[in-house]
């Protein structure tokens, strides 16, 4: 068939695997309903997005799930009359996993956006794991600041409590926002879930199990659906120090900035500076932590070097 991957094992594997054009013929008739403007509000810094990639991958993905969420939807109330209950809807949870700098969040905003248009799912909420860091002065009280971002980093605990509660169909669950700009949990502000018919989470380590011996639930263990973004290391590296170097001209320059220090560094310097920070951080956490939990993802979206998806695999059911 042409919409398989050629060479790939797919008789061995536990995910059917797609070319790109093989994949953007499961479009089908789902009608495009994002334009080059909301595009351009959706991505993110260095992590550029077509209407033709939407087309190809985000269109087909979100009829997958329109249609997984409509089935669950359609069994909660068949469980709800089989009962006799009538304790609300539960929120269908997607999880969004993958490296630093590989466009989670751009991916998380376009699905969020094609989602709430379809009927079945109007109310569509995104968070991202970030507002669950451990703050700033508790990592570095605990010598911790070099590994942020890595799993003993997050308070998991909350983490855990909040996806919880979302779980249970409870209304107005709070969790704590995150300053990109102070690079820093916000104690004083918060994000608001509010029984949405789905709500995405979008994080580096979300697939993450919990570490052996410890008898306890896992983030993943709440979602319904999870996607893995995939990229190559040496394509990774090059989309974040090129981020970097954009970000000192614009964001960095702020004087509330964290990373303040970078904005006036010379070009060889700032460079030098963010493979030095890819290196020592973000390519350990994603050797140790991120990509061991690919193949746990629902679905793998790799990418080339020029940030279109090249590759899609969708867990067998």
């Amino acid at each position: 068939m042409d919409d398989w991957l050629e060479g790939a094992p797919t008789e061995l594997s536990p995910y059917h695997h797609f070319t790109r054009n093989g994949w953007a013929a499961l479009r089908a008739d789902t009608p495009l309903t994002l334009t080059v403007d909301d595009l351009a509000k959706l991505q993110s810094i260095n992590d550029p997005i077509s209407v033709e990639e939407v087309v190809a991958i985000y269109l087909p993905l979100s009829r997958l799930l329109a249609l997984y969420v409509a089935a669950t939807q359609g069994l909660f109330k068949a469980t709800q009359r089989f009962l006799g209950a009538d304790d609300g809807k539960v929120p269908y949870i997607i999880g969004i996993a993958g490296s630093v700098a590989v466009g989670k969040s751009t991916t998380a905003r376009v699905l969020m956006a094609l989602l709430s248009r379809w009927t079945n799912t109007p109310k569509v909420q995104l968070i991202t794991t970030d507002g669950f860091l451990l703050p700033n002065a508790v990592l570095q009280a605990q010598g911790m600041m070099d590994k942020k971002g890595f799993p003993e980093s997050y308070d998991g605990t909350a983490l855990l409590r909040f996806l919880s509660r979302i779980k249970a169909g409870e209304r107005n669950v709070m969790a704590p926002a995150y300053s990109h700009l102070i690079y820093d949990v916000q104690p004083d502000k918060h994000v608001t879930v509010d029984r949405p018919d789905i709500l995405i989470v979008e994080g580096l380590n979300v697939l993450q199990p919990s570490r052996p011996g410890r008898d306890i639930p896992f983030v993943s263990d709440f979602f319904d659906f999870s996607v893995y973004l995939h990229a190559e290391e040496a394509d990774l590296e090059r989309w974040y120090v090129d981020r970097f170097m954009r970000l000192r001209e614009t964001a960095f320059r702020d004087p509330r900035s964290f990373f303040r220090k970078y904005a006036d560094l010379s070009d060889e310097a700032a460079r030098r500076t963010a493979v030095d920070i890819w290196t020592r951080i973000n390519l350990r956490n994603l050797k140790d932590n991120i990509l061991p939990t690919k193949a746990r993802a629902s679905l793998v979206l790799t990418k080339g070097a020029d940030h279109r998806i090249a590759e899609v695999a969708l867990r067998k059911l």
